[in-house]
């Protein structure tokens, strides 16, 4: 970290005792052993962030998980290099992390989301287990996206989707605009439901088909991906499903989910929890072009100007949302 760079103090984007705030004079974290100092370059605003300042997981600290990054302090090898990170920083010796599930480390904590620092400040510090490399054929505005892209890419793990399966994507949110990229390459017959005209049009332009929720068939679709971010969302996915169909759950939110297990038991369905997914398949596809993120990016702010991007990031029209720094 050079002379220049080297500061004690930086600016924040938080959340504590239930108001956001913009710090000015929050502490640059101290390395501790096997972690990177990371100046970040640019951040992107996600549903979960909306979810947490609403009371999800309690959480209390620096917000922000979507992120690139350039190492500013750490191991020779790191330094110097453009990256972005893992958001789940497991202990590397439970039982989960020795089977090579590190997401569901007993012991995780989680980058921007629980008892971890998270990415909307100038600096993080973060294991360097958890970084990747970005590509200089990859933007920053393009990078952005690997975390939520590796999510998306986690639906093709958590299933094994066929060509010719009747596919339904309840959500054409940031996510499921990706999600539904992803699922083009399946050869399904996948149908999205949208009701907005900008998504619509999204949808469109990459050759997807789409229609409103009333307008499908009850108890048809082989899998059912929910990425509504609603409770009601769920409700409505399921009923979409025909018996001994697969549900594949992308939603985070504050409170309970009603919904009829007796269904799901009757029907006998196959829920499916779909949570982070594979930063290298994320930062392949990126590379050779095979997903549109710039028509994602409905806004972009300094980072000065966090408390009003946030603001616009929970219209319900808009997409994604940037933070440069």
């Amino acid at each position: 970290m050079s002379a220049r760079e080297r500061t004690s103090t930086m600016r924040a984007l938080a959340y504590r005792k239930g108001q956001l705030q913009f710090l000015k004079d929050e502490p640059v974290p101290e390395l501790q052993p096997g972690q990177a100092l990371l100046k970040i370059r640019q951040a992107g605003l996600c549903n979960t962030d909306m979810e947490l300042v609403r009371g999800y997981m309690g959480f209390s600290g620096i917000l922000g998980h979507e992120f690139v990054a350039e190492v500013v302090q750490g191991s020779p090898e790191w330094v110097g290099k453009r990256v972005v990170g893992e958001i789940n920083v497991a202990c590397g010796t439970c039982d989960m992390c020795r089977r090579d599930i590190p997401s569901q480390c007993r012991h995780r904590t989680t980058v921007g989301i629980d008892r971890h620092p998270g990415a909307f400040a100038d600096y993080l510090a973060l294991d360097e287990r958890r970084l990747h490399v970005v590509p200089d054929t990859i933007s920053d505005d393009a990078a952005v996206f690997v975390e939520p892209l590796a999510a998306a890419l986690h639906v093709l793990e958590a299933t094994h989707i066929l060509p010719g399966d009747r596919v339904v994507l309840v959500g054409a949110g940031k996510l499921g605009l990706l999600i539904s990229q992803v699922l083009v390459s399946t050869g399904a017959n996948l149908t999205v439901v949208s009701r907005r005209e900008k998504t619509q049009q999204l949808l469109q332009h990459w050759g997807i088909p789409f229609v409103a929720l009333e307008d499908l068939p009850l108890a048809q679709a082989d899998v059912v991906i929910e990425s509504t971010g609603t409770p009601e969302g769920f409700v409505g996915a399921m009923n979409l499903l025909r018996p001994r169909g697969t549900m594949i759950m992308k939603s985070t939110f504050v409170g309970l989910t009603p919904a009829d297990l007796t269904k799901a038991v009757i029907d006998e369905i196959r829920l499916v929890g779909s949570r982070c997914g594979p930063f290298d398949s994320a930062i392949r596809l990126l590379a050779n072009g095979r997903i549109d993120t710039q028509s994602l990016i409905d806004a972009r702010y300094p980072f000065a100007r966090a408390l009003k991007a946030f603001e616009q990031a929970q219209k319900p029209s808009m997409l994604k949302v940037i933070l440069d720094f």
